[in-house]
């Protein structure tokens, strides 16, 4: 996920004025994985292995209601299954393909958390557990627009935003990033509408109402289950990529994201195989507030990256790396955030390397570094937010959603890379993916893994590697390489000009991309 809008809208305003098959894997928790403290699961005990929606959309009360259908398998054979939920109304539960009632029980309020559902279920290995629910005002996931607020102004839209732990707002789940299921989904929209989520289409049904049916066989956390609804169209760019948007911002769209193809290519090439069958696009109305959300199958991306030069898709080659880093092998807990985005960022800024070539990635890195330093300054160096490995407990863990984690951990990234020498690196991080994929991570297992088959390996000492200062201690180690851009030389020239005596050469500035122009404004 790409937070920071601020550099986006900036490109964006300067620009105009210039101008999937199953994989063989556990769904469970891995043992070894420690408490999540942003759920109440108890998956050691009872962890849902699969999820089926049945859902109804309707934009008129603005209410998403129906089924959540969940396999279960009851470790212990006892007889509860905790799930999250927050602002959900929960009308009944039954057990078993004869759908039994079976009593349940909301549990008080918690800050950020919402309230527990203790449900009571058989004392057997494996059953169905039958949710019939509703959504409320409340569910913060969901975000329901009014034709005003589209780009075509005839029809209302809706999408979710699940990270970090929304998705239990809009439907009953374990909603940990640690525990992982496979979904599948019915969905029932109105007429002329479509909807997209984060799997792949199955069926359709467009002649009585719109039913449409949907399939992800991998698995996945539930903050990456997403739904949008909407007035959208399609065009393909490659086999294998497409963009969705609504119809009058369709061709710009695709103009823009023209290159898809060529990132997943690129990407394939340094860390192995795409996993998710299809990656597409889908370009949402201006209210979307994040730069992107790395949906499986189907990026969440803001209009606002449509530049008019592909100036500013750097965010989708983001997005397509956490195909990878998050979606693929995942944080296991928010404490671990880092190892999601630090790896993502350093992902993303090598495919563009590949694409562009080397400047053209220094650009980027040097943009990141000053947000970095902007956000530890305004946290305070010796601030514990700015480790790597983070406390959040009885926090809101969108609290360690910041520049810490996606350019401190890029630059811990590089510092290992440094160490390694780049084709030893490359090769520990594709093996990395590899032997963890669909698993989730704790910051003390990949240190471990770190030194076992990396740093042991190569006789790269622990002084060298300074892993301790780097994720357990606040701020950037002394004596790390900042990065450079020669790319910006220009923009800095006019800019001092410009600061100096308020004229400058402009000659050249017709020339300039979304970045050199957001850097000459820093």
């Amino acid at each position: 996920m790409k937070p920071n809008l601020f550099r986006l809208l900036v490109g964006l305003f300067l620009a105009g004025v210039y101008a999937c098959q199953t994989e063989k894997s556990s769904t469970n928790q891995v043992p070894e994985m420690p408490k999540d403290q942003h759920s109440a699961a108890r998956p050691l005990e009872a962890v849902v292995t699969h999820t089926h929606l049945n859902l109804h959309v309707d934009f008129d009360k603005k209410e998403i209601s129906g089924l959540a259908i969940l396999t279960v398998d009851n470790k212990v054979k006892g007889t509860e299954l905790l799930l999250d939920t927050r602002n959900l109304e929960i009308e009944n539960i039954f057990l078993g393909e004869e759908s039994h009632p079976t009593k349940f029980k909301l549990q008080p309020e918690q800050k950020f958390l919402g309230r527990a559902l203790k449900i009571t279920i058989e004392p057997q290995q494996d059953q169905k557990v039958m949710v019939r629910y509703r959504t409320t005002a409340q569910s913060d996931a969901l975000q329901w627009l009014d034709p005003s607020q589209t780009a075509g102004k005839q029809h209302p839209f809706l999408f979710t935003q699940g990270q970090a732990i929304l998705s239990r707002t809009w439907f009953p789940c374990q909603d940990s990033p640690g525990i992982r299921f496979t979904y599948s989904a019915e969905v029932h929209v109105p007429k002329g509408l479509r909807p997209i989520m984060s799997a792949e289409i199955s069926r359709m049904d467009t002649v009585n109402g719109g039913t449409f049916h949907f399939e992800m066989s991998r698995p996945i956390p539930a903050y990456l289950v997403a739904l949008s609804v909407g007035d959208l169209s399609f065009t393909d760019i490659d086999k294998r990529t497409g963009v969705y948007a609504e119809p009058s911002m369709l061709d710009k769209s695709a103009f823009e994201f023209s290159e898809m193809g060529k990132m997943v290519d690129a990407a394939e090439s340094i860390y192995g195989s795409y996993r998710w069958g299809r990656y597409d696009v889908l370009v949402l109305p201006p209210s979307f507030p994040f730069g992107g959300m790395e949906n499986p199958c189907v990026t969440f991306a803001t209009p606002t990256i449509l530049a008019g030069d592909k100036s500013l898709t750097s965010l989708i080659a983001h997005e397509l790396a956490h195909s990878w880093s998050g979606n693929l092998v995942t944080n296991a807990n928010w404490n671990d955030f880092w190892l999601n985005e630090g790896f993502t960022v350093y992902f993303e800024r090598r495919i563009m390397e590949k694409l562009e070539g080397k400047e053209y990635a220094d650009m980027l890195a040097l943009l990141g570094y000053e947000d970095l330093k902007e956000t530890m300054d305004e946290m305070g160096q010796g601030s514990p937010d700015t480790h790597l490995k983070l406390s959040l407990d009885g926090r809101d863990p969108d609290d360690g959603m910041n520049d810490v984690a996606y350019e401190k951990g890029y630059l811990f990234l590089c510092h290992m890379e440094k160490l390694a020498g780049r084709q030893k690196w490359d090769a520990f991080v594709k093996q990395y993916f590899e032997e963890f994929a669909f698993q989730s991570m704790t910051t003390e297992r990949f240190v471990e893994y770190l030194n076992t088959k990396l740093l042991i390996p190569n006789k790269i000492s622990a002084d060298q590697a300074n892993i301790d200062n780097w994720i357990y201690k606040p701020g950037v180690p002394s004596g790390v390489e900042v990065p450079k851009s020669t790319c910006f030389e220009a923009a800095e020239k006019v800019a001092i000009e410009f600061a100096g005596s308020g004229k400058a050469d402009l000659s050249q500035t017709s020339k300039w991309s979304s970045h050199e122009w957001l850097h000459f404004l820093r």
